[in-house]
């Protein structure tokens, strides 16, 4: 890619303020109601929020950090004074990634968040045979619930993974493709960490770990892809909250007046056995 191509399928992307989709661009939130664009048609729903689509603020680069700023605009969707910190920190033991909002107005906002890696499987496909080489690579998410969808991919109620392929909480080959689906009543070990784990047939294990506001994990092949939109790995996705929480409320953060919420994040990628127990994010 160079400097000023655009990032497909919101590879490494911030989703906020609210991650995957929201039926219909509509909500009711403290009983008002609010109207977002739609931008997926096909699916007639808004995904994915906006930060990623607008332009940040430099506070502050060093040579290992880099921290922006986003202010929410006024929006007719989203009419909430938020502001948002982003900070990257690239340590010895991995890329770690800080996400702070702040309510600056007079009512309290809705929030959710998610980021959006792409984790390359290690091979240079093209198109439709990157699910092949997917399927020799595995993953494993620490979750005892699968989120079932309509055919808009909106949740439609949970199940238990136990006896399904959705049973992720030990290394799964990725053989039973398609997925793009959300998974949640994750694990936190004793330290408050959440990870997942993609595993490469190279030997490299890439780690995903988030903290306590972690409630959910997104997962997506890029099965059915066009091909020249066709990231050449597997999105694990950390959220605060999964789709549609706009409108289910379900792990939905409710920003008071002077409030903020805080996530931190940590990716890693390693050769050989990892350490699970301690998500190190901090």
């Amino acid at each position: 890619m160079g400097p000023n191509d655009v990032v497909p399928c919101c590879n490494g992307q911030l989703l906020i303020p609210f991650p995957n989709r929201i039926e219909a661009g509509t909500y009711v939130f403290r009983g008002k109601s609010y109207q977002l664009p739609i931008d997926e048609h096909d699916r007639n729903t808004a995904i994915h929020g906006y930060g990623y689509r607008a332009y940040w603020t430099l506070v502050r680069l060093e040579e290992d950090l880099v921290e922006l700023s986003w202010r929410v605009p006024d929006m007719v969707g989203y009419p909430f004074d938020v502001v948002v910190t982003s900070t990257c920190r690239l340590a010895g033991d991995g890329l770690h990634w800080s996400v702070s909002a702040t309510n600056h107005g007079d009512e309290a906002a809705p929030w959710a968040m998610a980021i959006h890696p792409w984790l390359a499987n290690g091979f240079d496909g093209y198109g439709d045979a990157i699910d092949g080489q997917n399927a020799q690579c595995t993953a494993s998410i620490p979750a005892d619930t699968h989120v079932t969808v309509d055919d808009n991919l909106i949740p439609t109620g949970t199940e238990p993974v136990d006896g399904t392929k959705y049973d992720l909480r030990t290394p799964t080959a990725l053989t039973n493709q398609p997925f793009d689906d959300a998974w949640t009543d994750v694990h936190h070990d004793a330290d408050g960490f959440t990870t997942a784990v993609f595993s490469r047939p190279d030997g490299m294990l890439i780690t995903v770990t988030g903290d306590r506001s972690i409630t959910s994990f997104q997962m997506c092949t890029g099965t059915g892809f066009p091909e020249t939109a066709h990231p050449s790995g597997v999105a694990i996705e950390p959220q605060t909250a999964y789709a549609n929480a706009f409108n289910t409320g379900r792990d939905l953060i409710a920003l008071e007046p002077g409030a903020t919420t805080d996530t931190h994040l940590r990716l890693a990628a390693t050769y050989g056995p990892i350490d699970q127990g301690r998500g190190g994010v901090r």
